[in-house]
């Protein structure tokens, strides 16, 4: 394996404190992910995670006290979310939202026409969406449908892994993507990851359990308990939580 470099760093988060509302949430967050990479954050509810994600994303309703993030070389610590988006980062959501009205194919169409700027070729684009669909054995059927409505936590979720091909980012945020799902839909999920995986990407899994890492082999495992990264280390970390669960950490 190749040393990396700072130019293989895709997202650097120093010392980060961030608060909901009044209340502190995490409390000195560093983490760094290069460009190849599947990291993946481990904790138990209210740890912590879900805020990280926000926080890389400066969802409006998380507060940053201190610290900063870079994102392939630019500090994005306050740039709006829909700027942080263009420049290559993705969310998938815990709960993906319902869009009455907007089919999976025009939603699709028209985020990839904001992320590049550049017109889309309505039939090759659909040409594109039924292969990945196929892929993730998706009913093509459901791009006329309208956004997640009607949809099974299941094809919400296959939903999301569908737009993270579709859109490329150069950094992948899959918060609690393998919740709820059963095994073949988590072997999905996990194939969906492997197909979008390169040199030049990288990929942060949040999750609560060890699921989806029976099917995905990450390259960092982080523990996070209340507000902290507690622990680093390989996938063996997870086999150790998935055996022994956090409370050696507390």
């Amino acid at each position: 394996m190749k040393e990396k470099t700072m130019s293989d760093t895709l997202l650097e988060i120093n010392d980060l404190y961030v608060n909901a509302e009044e209340k502190e949430i995490l409390k000195g967050i560093d983490l760094k992910i290069n460009k190849g990479e599947i990291h993946v954050i481990m904790g138990p509810n209210g740890s912590g995670k879900t805020t990280t994600a926000n926080a890389i994303l400066n969802n409006p309703q998380y507060t940053k006290i201190s610290g900063n993030i870079e994102f392939d070389g630019e500090d994005i610590t306050n740039l709006k979310t829909d700027e942080i988006a263009r420049k290559g980062v993705f969310m998938s959501f815990q709960l993906p939202e319902e869009i009455p009205g907007v089919s999976v194919t025009n939603f699709l169409k028209y985020a990839k026409n904001k992320i590049t700027g550049k017109p889309v070729k309505i039939f090759e684009f659909k040409d594109e969406l039924k292969k990945y669909m196929n892929e993730l054995n998706m009913n093509s059927n459901n791009m006329e449908r309208s956004l997640n409505v009607g949809f099974s936590g299941g094809e919400k979720k296959k939903n999301e892994i569908l737009q993270m091909l579709v859109l490329n980012p150069k950094l992948a945020i899959l918060d609690e993507t393998d919740s709820g799902l059963d095994v073949d839909a988590i072997k999905t999920v996990s194939k969906g990851i492997e197909m979008f995986k390169n040199e030049n990407n990288a990929v942060l899994i949040i999750t609560h359990n060890t699921k989806i890492l029976h099917s995905l082999k990450p390259d960092y495992v982080h523990v996070l308990i209340n507000g902290k990264i507690v622990k680093t280390g390989s996938q063996e970390l997870a086999k150790e939580i998935e055996e022994n669960g956090y409370s050696q950490y507390k």
